[in-house]
């Protein structure tokens, strides 16, 4: 018999074995695990990889889409662009009044006193630019304009840099006195905007027709005035027959209109000062007390039949006067600035009626004009013969009256017939000798009373930066 081992016996269980969980350490070191974790981060980085594409397709057709409503938006614009006629024919009744007939339809922006003007672009314009198209120099109902917003301009349109000015003068800009009273107001704008920099370009309408000549006289004062060099003059003929528009432009059309005379003082105080700095006319003057004298004479039209027995007159008359200097001066013999010094130096202007009187604008404030006349133009010669007397007003000069020579050259056709006034516009002045005698007489004592008490010679305000700022 056997004896029974001290220990129990454990008997195997190989099913038990087999089901039992596996340990930690076996679950971490399995082979398969980073093939398990690489393929669940290659499917989680497809997923948001496509999620993403997706997301972008949505976007990117979202904006082509609002690019293409913006291009269609932008392309009827354009085509909603309508260029009218610069010179409108329904108003040739009125071609000065209101809106006048120069860029119809649109109405002036205007301050109280201050100058009448149109700016683009400006809330008044919705933003919208101005564009000009045309180049025509005989009939201005061929030229055009139209307003465009800038993202919008017409198709194939030029865009033009910087600040322009577009002048309209009904007459023209030749003769001194209508190119001044055209230009003028600009130099008000040119105030109002506290003299920043010059325009870039100017455009010159007559009628609606583009002019590129202007006064020498005239172009002076506005390079004087304005500074920046020589003035450019744009033919528009660069631009062939395609639209060109400007970045920012200031429309003038009414002359000295709606300003008041203390703006328009300004202007001619602006112009006188910045005249004499251009000239180098000196502020001091000479020393002593002095009256100046001087006769502007004329050749030809409205000159004087015997220009050296009214010469005689006056010379009698300024003998008399302590301190009187009389000069006479042919303008068509002196430069600009010749022009400017001489009229530093005058207080008593004489000169018949003609452009040459727009000198008077280079005298001192509180000067004296004296006026003579062909015989026939108190009748017939319309307002046209009072400008100067306005001009002597405007630029703060005294105007002493007028003479109206009786006697004149024959008018074949009835007295007061307009026609004679083509007779009498250009006839030659005689004289008076007791008339003239005591009018120069008259006016000479109240120059000197008006000066004496001053005891200066000249007082020329040239210094600094002639009250701009």
């Amino acid at each position: 018999m056997n004896n029974p081992s001290s220990e129990p016996e454990i008997i195997s269980n190989p099913t038990s074995s087999k089901n039992s969980p596996p340990k930690p350490h076996q679950i971490l070191s399995s082979p398969k695990l980073p093939i398990y974790l690489l393929s669940i981060s290659i499917f989680f980085f497809v997923l948001y990889q496509y999620h993403s594409l997706q997301t972008l397709r949505i976007v990117t057709n979202s904006c082509n889409v609002q690019d293409n409503a913006m291009a269609a938006a932008t392309t009827k614009l354009r085509q909603a662009i309508t260029f009218l006629p610069l010179k409108d024919l329904r108003y040739a009744d009125a071609t000065e009044e209101g809106h006048t007939w120069f860029m119809s339809s649109l109405n002036d922006t205007h301050d109280q006193g201050q100058v009448q003007y149109l700016r683009f672009p400006t809330e008044a314009s919705r933003g919208r630019l101005l564009c000009l198209m045309g180049r025509d120099t005989h009939e201005g109902s061929r030229n055009s304009y139209a307003l465009a917003w800038p993202e919008a301009l017409p198709e194939n349109a030029t865009l033009a840099k910087g600040v322009t000015f577009v002048s309209y003068n009904h007459y023209d800009y030749d003769n001194i006195w209508h190119g001044l009273t055209a230009t003028m107001p600009f130099v008000a704008w040119h105030i109002k905007s506290r003299c920043g920099p010059p325009p870039k370009r100017w455009i010159l309408y007559h009628w609606g027709e583009v002019r590129t000549d202007m006064a020498p006289w005239v172009r002076t004062i506005l390079e004087a005035t304005f500074g920046g060099g020589s003035l450019e003059m744009e033919s528009m003929d660069g631009y062939g027959d395609v639209p060109v528009c400007f970045e920012e432009a200031v429309v003038m059309r009414h002359n000295e209109g709606g300003m008041s005379r203390e703006k328009i003082l300004e202007v001619y105080d602006l112009i006188r000062c910045k005249s004499r700095m251009h000239c180098n006319v000196s502020s001091s003057g000479d020393k002593g007390f002095r009256i100046g004298m001087t006769m502007w004479m004329r050749v030809g039209a409205r000159s004087f039949r015997n220009d050296t027995a009214v010469i005689e007159i006056f010379k009698n008359e300024c003998r008399k006067v302590e301190g009187c200097q009389l000069t006479v001066v042919y303008p068509h013999n002196l430069t600009f600035c010749e022009q400017v010094n001489t009229m530093s130096l005058t207080d008593i202007m004489i000169s018949t009626h003609g452009a040459q009187q727009t000198n008077m604008i280079f005298m001192d404030r509180d000067s004296s004009v004296m006026e003579l006349f062909p015989k026939g133009w108190l009748e017939l010669a319309g307002v046209g013969q009072y400008v100067y007397h306005w001009l002597a007003n405007w630029s703060g000069m005294r105007h002493e009256g007028v003479w109206r020579d009786p006697v004149g050259d024959h008018c074949p056709f009835p007295e007061g017939d307009p026609r004679c006034m083509s007779v009498y516009k250009n006839s030659k002045i005689g004289h008076n000798e007791t008339y003239f005698s005591e009018w120069a007489g008259n006016v000479l004592r109240e120059v000197k009373m008006r000066k004496k008490p001053t005891n200066a010679s000249r007082k020329n305000p040239v210094s600094g930066l002639c009250g701009c700022s």
